[in-house]
């Protein structure tokens, strides 16, 4: 079954999740809002932002390919099915990806 989910508010973060799935979906929300770098003793945590500044196209290109490889290493129960972006017409160059995942075991 395909879930959806985005970079969006962390405020709502429960540490110790019981549920796999809310598990698997925030940990995913975690990844796609974590510049890499930014985390101690966990330096390849995270996306790399090697695509700011770069033309929209390529830029789609490299986070579609920052975002795969991210979330196949740090969530392995998830499979990125898809990838889409909203952007922000009152903040422009900003991309927020959403992405369709399937989550292994349920």
């Amino acid at each position: 079954m395909p879930y959806t989910v985005t970079a969006g508010d962390l405020s709502k973060i429960i540490l110790n999740e019981t549920d796999v799935t809310a598990a698997v979906l925030q940990n995913i929300k975690i990844i796609l809002t974590t510049r890499r770098g930014s985390v101690p003793l966990y330096r390849d945590f995270g996306i790399p932002m090697d695509f700011l500044d770069q033309p929209m196209p390529l830029a789609k290109a490299k986070m579609i390919a920052a975002v795969r490889e991210a979330v196949e290493n740090w969530e392995p129960r998830a499979k990125v099915l898809s990838m889409t972006f909203q952007e922000d017409v009152s903040q422009p160059g900003r991309l927020i990806p959403t992405l369709e995942v399937e989550i292994d075991g349920t």
